[in-house]
């Protein structure tokens, strides 16, 4: 066939038109996931928290406000939000505050409304409120679901009654904490308290809630077992630290009932622990304290450290042959760790130890987990990574491309680029930090964007 220099030129133009367009498909901009923050001090009337939320675009990371929101929280100082049953519901634990509305809760002056707030998240994103549920215990203020998205646990950190911590945990034991457990119903996100099956009430009833030794500063559920970080010695307020020992129980994923196989805390030989996290099949406890050791030889020296352990039977811990990691230079108070999706890199969230303002110890450490020798920790190239100032929560995108963290002290959320290969943290293109309208307490991802 042939064509007249007309037709040439029309089908040349008809080609360039398609090479264009299909350039600019291949770089179209979309919606990847929803970044969902908690954060305090905010300018609601009831003194309500809020919840702020965010598109993530998949090309360059940016976020996008979520029309409709921030949206109240449902109570005062959220600290804590999970999503459940494919993502269709989030809730979110509020503390309340103090009889003095500082919200700077004690035992002797606790906290007062507390309270999980569900949501149904809509399309685009969108927060709307359903239900309001409350704990069993006083001072709630952890807040996790269990792998299967079955099952919902609050950390309280003191229990009703001091009979009932001896029932449990034994004669002696004058007051302890506790944990309520929730059935989610799949369909309506409803939350249905289970009762312990293994201690009774004073007047012989299920006790409603299960309790754990005093003075508890976090806890992590795996497949079989709920861990309960523990301290020696009560912290004053919030946020809870000092934890020294490991209190386990056993898991029932069908029913969601916690056993106790045998009363036993296990020591960890620290006591500043900050967090228990349970992440690819290994269970990290952080610890905010100077340490100063020999290894390979050298003397290592830090303001903090990463414990990671294997769990054993009866839930008992196991560390990890390359022991303990110290955190990065000059990075202290580790607060919050997450494993990338592949499972080679390990990131950490220093919140710093300035606790009321701007400080040079926050951000984020990176290390790679080395085969040989078994699972060994290294630093990442470049690292210690920036962040916002106080850093309280770390996350991966769900495409697995950015890491974001939400900060208190300066009221931001920051984003960086992942590099897939070595594992550093670059920054983004386009604008890294966004400001929030309070500080952050808290965030986490959704992946489900219709």
């Amino acid at each position: 066939m042939k064509f007249t220099k007309f037709g040439k030129a029309l089908l040349t133009g008809a080609l360039s038109a398609g090479v264009i367009f299909g350039v600019s498909s291949c770089i179209q901009s979309y919606t990847v996931g929803y970044l969902y923050v908690t954060g305090t001090v905010t300018a609601q009337p009831n003194g309500n928290g809020i919840v702020t939320g965010y598109k993530i675009d998949h090309n360059t990371g940016q976020l996008v406000r979520i029309n409709g929101l921030p949206v109240s929280s449902g109570g005062a100082n959220p600290v804590r939000a999970v999503l459940a049953s494919g993502s269709r519901f989030l809730y979110v634990l509020n503390r309340g505050v103090n009889s003095s509305g500082s919200g700077d809760c004690t035992t002797a002056d606790p906290c007062q409304n507390s309270n999980i707030t569900q949501y149904a998240v809509g399309g685009n994103g969108m927060l709307t409120p359903q239900q309001v549920f409350y704990t069993q215990g006083i001072n709630p203020f952890r807040l996790a679901v269990d792998g299967s998205g079955s099952f919902l646990m609050v950390l309280d950190h003191d229990a009703p009654s001091s009979a009932a911590c001896q029932a449990a945990l034994g004669s002696g034991v004058s007051a302890c904490g506790d944990i309520t457990l929730f059935a989610i119903d799949s369909r309506t996100g409803r939350l249905s308290l289970v009762q312990n099956a293994q201690v009774s009430s004073a007047g012989g009833a299920p006790l409603s809630y299960f309790p754990v030794p005093a003075n508890p500063v976090d806890f992590a559920i795996t497949s079989a077992y709920v861990l309960t970080l523990t301290g020696n010695s009560a912290s004053p307020a919030f946020p809870y630290t000092g934890g020294a020992n490991v209190f386990p129980y056993a898991f029932n994923p069908g029913s969601g009932q916690l056993t106790l196989n045998q009363n036993t805390v296990q020591p960890l030989g620290i006591a500043g622990g900050n967090a228990i996290v349970n992440a690819s099949g290994l269970v990290y406890v952080l610890d905010n304290e100077p340490l100063s050791y020999t290894s390979n030889n050298t003397t290592v020296t830090a303001l903090s450290q990463i414990l990671p352990f294997t769990v054993g039977s009866n839930g008992a811990l196991q560390a990890e042959t390359s022991g303990r990691v110290p955190s990065g230079p000059g990075q202290a108070n580790p607060i919050q760790l997450m494993v990338e999706n592949k499972g080679i890199f390990v990131y950490v969230a220093n919140d710093g130890n300035n606790l009321i303002g701007p400080n040079g110890n926050s951000g984020i450490d990176g290390y790679f987990i080395t085969t040989n020798p078994a699972f060994q920790l290294s630093f990442t190239s470049l690292e210690p990574y920036g962040s916002g100032s106080g850093p309280q929560c770390i996350v991966e995108d769900p495409s697995y491309q950015f890491i974001y963290t939400a900060n208190y002290y300066d009221s931001t959320v920051t984003g960086q680029v992942l590099d897939p290969n070595s594992g550093v943290l670059n920054k983004m293109v386009v604008a890294s930090s966004y400001a929030l309208p309070g500080p952050a307490t808290w965030c986490l991802v959704d992946g489900r964007t219709s």
